[in-house]
């Protein structure tokens, strides 16, 4: 009997869809979906910064050797790995006067009673205790060598009257429980500092210093998880006293162990 062409594409079609059912019925319930896990970078490809905390001030005549130290450092290693704040408070601190300009700062001096320190400069590397200026460069070696259990990453923008600050912080291995803590730094600043000769150099060129946390004092609770993401969003009134062109912005995660990571991020304008 003589089919009607129409009929047959019919029921060529429809012989096609059941097979494609029946095929599908014979995938497996576990083969069905694929689980598509985060994505983390692998531990090793993640280098670990260093936070030197440069407990210093106008009136220490050695404070400049410190500097020195960090210089070599930064220029050696780079500024990115190594990241250090000036934090200027103390016995030695100068607050200025209405003819001079002092970078001390009320938080300076909380931060150096805080960790009991007893001269200056004296640098905390990642938070394990005080070391004197000499031993900075063995010590950050050997905190450069350790993995990583963050990253992180800043970026931070003015804003009219404001930094806008955003901070990404990803676990890499394990679940991190501490503190995430931002500062404000402000680059070459001129100002009056003594001099390891004893002489007053009126010129003298500071550079990260810390001008104010932006998160407290102390910064604020955080959790990450492993292979997860946190984005955290601050914002900075900006003061008329600081160069907005020289200020940047440390970011940093700790807990009693230490500094877990660190990073710092120019502002743009």
């Amino acid at each position: 009997m003589k089919r009607d062409p129409l009929y047959l594409s019919s029921i060529i079609c429809c012989l096609a869809f059941s097979a494609a059912i029946l095929s599908c019925s014979h995938i497996d319930e576990n083969e069905r979906y694929i689980n598509i896990e985060p994505v983390k970078p692998e531990p090793e490809s993640v280098t670990r910064a260093v936070l030197l905390e440069d407990f210093t001030g106008q009136r220490c005549v050695n404070c400049p050797r410190g500097t020195e130290v960090i210089e070599q450092l930064q220029q050696e290693l780079g500024d990115s790995l190594v990241i250090a704040v000036g934090i200027h408070g103390g016995p030695l601190g100068f607050k200025g006067t209405a003819r001079a300009l002092g970078l001390a700062t009320d938080v300076g001096d909380e931060y150096y009673n805080y960790w009991k320190l007893e001269y200056q400069p004296v640098g905390l590397i990642n938070r394990h205790g005080a070391t004197n200026y000499t031993d900075w460069t063995a010590e950050v070696v050997k905190e450069l060598a350790k993995p990583a259990s963050l990253a992180l990453s800043a970026k931070a923008a003015i804003n009219g009257s404001q930094v806008d600050i955003s901070i990404t912080a990803m676990g890499i291995d394990g679940t991190t429980n501490g503190k995430l803590q931002a500062w404000l730094l402000e680059d070459s600043i001129t100002a009056l500092q003594m001099m390891p000769d004893g002489s007053t150099n009126a010129e003298y060129i500071h550079n990260h210093v810390l001008r104010t946390p932006v998160n407290g004092t102390w910064g604020e609770d955080v959790t990450i998880h492993e292979a997860e993401e946190q984005t955290f969003t601050l914002r900075q009134p900006l003061d008329e006293a600081w160069n907005h062109r020289h200020l940047s912005i440390v970011a940093f995660v700790y807990d009693s162990s230490g500094v877990l990571q660190v990073t710092k991020a120019s502002i743009e304008k």
